[in-house]
């Protein structure tokens, strides 16, 4: 593709990233690098993404101390509640957080357009293709994550049909902008408006999930866990075993044919003719989180966590690594690391997620988000400019799903470590309604009150004709998608998980749509049909 378009004899591509000397070279060779490039700040994006879902549990996990006094007996009770209520934590947080690259990419474009009567192309472009790569992809991978049988389920259907009525009248709404109300032009009204949205949906998501009157569903929902996640995830679980001695245990009989500990060497009776049983896991893991916790209550020092930060963000040899049998296996872990290393190291400077309750590590997380989204932005103009490809194009696809990596690797983990599907789905139909009403929203209110400040003139959309037609595939792909979505909650009882084959056939059926999505897409905004 790259040598038709140079066939096709656009001009020379001056500018430059890093350094003048790039407009030398042979512009097959600059665009390998520019997506060289690319990847590598995608897989930048997918390290953060781990980081700031790690400090948006510990806000999310924020209680409040409430003391009541019992009208019966007038003692005090002292009770602890969550601060955050979930359901605006999926919104707002989650989806908001996740949604932060496309959100960040959208109004960087947005200032360097600022005095221009015409919108930029990278933000719209990239943000309903996120749309789509948030809809059928994640959704793919969230269907297969559980295990084999495995069922999870929206708890409470009526905030999830709250959120995706506000998620489909985003791109009904962005339409109407574009094709009916004022075509070809955004004004500073409907700017506004569209951010204002953003307000609604939090309202009426609020309202749905404390059921108030006239305003909510009349929807009954399923009992939720207590906790946003688990109190401990397996991989802590996994770290904890690694650093307590197990080999103190009680003595017993070797002849009942139970797991003994090989290593009982180190016991207090080393001449003991009996070996020490090892504790199962699957009984004691109550028993090994209580002791993880006095083990982090004891190193409280920030320091000394901050310093573990650099400690663990330079060895490449970690111990999973260590446990791999296999050569190849373990030398490929290791060279991934080191990729990674400049990432992490980078990274290991944002504060541990222990400070002010996570919020310091999760506006640090945001800004390096913001910078990676500038970088991409630069690169993404200079393939462009190289190759002669529609910029659009490039956002439907290249953009679209790179910037949209957080929200995949939200949404798997959500859907690997909570018990039901709502914060997985939720946060795929809520990163779509973000997309419009804040991350469309904001820039293009940026623009319309300079041009009208400046000029007197509304915000003009260069290839509104190609983005109205790319929401209609949108739209009507997105259609099938939600129909599974409910058959499976009929057939199976659940969204996510079930038979392991229909998983699988659901995830290419998904991924089907999202091919579907992008071809007739890019076809349209060049020009083929």
């Amino acid at each position: 593709m790259v040598g038709l378009f140079s066939i096709m004899g656009h001009e020379k591509c001056e500018s430059y990233l890093i350094f003048s000397g790039e407009a030398a070279l042979g512009d097959n060779f600059r665009t390998f690098l520019y997506f060289l490039g690319l990847a590598y700040c995608f897989l930048g994006l997918s390290a953060i993404t781990a980081r700031f879902f790690k400090s948006m549990e510990n806000v999310v996990k924020h209680t409040r101390k409430v003391v009541e006094i019992d009208p019966v007996t007038q003692i005090e009770v002292v009770r602890h509640e969550k601060v955050w209520n979930y359901t605006i934590a999926d919104i707002s947080l989650l989806a908001f957080g996740t949604s932060f690259p496309q959100i960040s990419l959208a109004t960087i474009d947005a200032i360097r357009n600022v005095g221009n009567l015409y919108a930029g192309g990278l933000g719209p472009g990239t943000l309903v293709g996120s749309a789509a790569f948030d809809l059928f992809p994640i959704h793919a991978v969230c269907v297969v994550v559980p295990k084999a049988g495995e069922l999870k389920k929206i708890a409470d259907i009526g905030v999830w049909l709250v959120e995706l009525f506000w998620s489909f009248w985003a791109y009904i709404w962005l339409y109407i902008i574009l094709k009916v109300w004022t075509p070809d032009v955004v004004t500073l009204w409907e700017a506004l408006l569209t951010v204002l949205q953003y307000g609604l949906l939090l309202t009426h998501a609020y309202a749905q999930d404390k059921r108030w009157p006239y305003i909510s569903l009349p929807i009954e929902r399923d009992e939720r866990p207590e906790e946003w996640v688990p109190e401990e995830s397996p991989y802590f679980i996994r770290e904890s075993l690694d650093k307590i001695d197990f080999s103190e245990t009680s003595p017993m009989s070797e002849e009942h044919g139970e797991t003994v500990d090989i290593f009982s060497i180190h016991s207090v009776n080393p001449t003991d003719q009996k070996y020490e049983r090892v504790r199962q896991i699957d009984d004691n893991v109550a028993q090994i989180s209580d002791k993880a916790k006095e083990m982090m209550t004891e190193d409280v020092h920030l320091l000394k966590i901050w310093r573990q930060q650099f400690v663990d963000a330079l060895t490449l040899e970690s111990l999973e690594t260590k446990k791999l049998k296999n050569s190849y296996l373990r030398m490929g872990r290791i060279l991934w690391q080191s990729l990674l290393l400049p990432w992490r190291f980078l990274f290991a400077f944002v504060p541990p997620c222990h400070i002010a309750h996570g919020w310091i590590s999760f506006i640090c997380s945001l800004l390096f988000i913001s910078g990676i989204a500038y970088i991409v932005t630069r690169i993404t103009d200079l393939i462009s400019c190289v190759t002669g490809i529609n910029a659009y194009v490039i956002a439907f696809t290249a953009l679209a799903s790179g910037t949209s990596w957080p929200d995949l690797v939200a949404s798997k983990i959500a859907a690997e470590r909570q018990m039901t599907a709502d914060s997985a789905i939720a946060n795929i139909t809520c990163s779509n309604s973000v997309n419009i009403y804040v991350g469309i929203g904001v820039p293009w209110l940026i623009d319309t009150l300079y041009n009208f400040i400046a000029y007197r003139e509304p915000l003009r959309i260069q290839d509104a004709g190609g983005l109205s037609f790319s929401l209609l595939v949108f739209f009507s792909t997105s259609v099938g998608c939600i129909s599974v979505l409910v058959l499976r909650r009929l057939i199976f009882g659940a969204e996510l998980g079930g038979p392991r084959i229909w998983a699988w056939i659901t995830c290419v059926y998904f991924m089907l749509l999202w091919i579907i999505f992008v071809v007739l897409s890019s076809l349209k905004v060049s020009g083929f049909i």
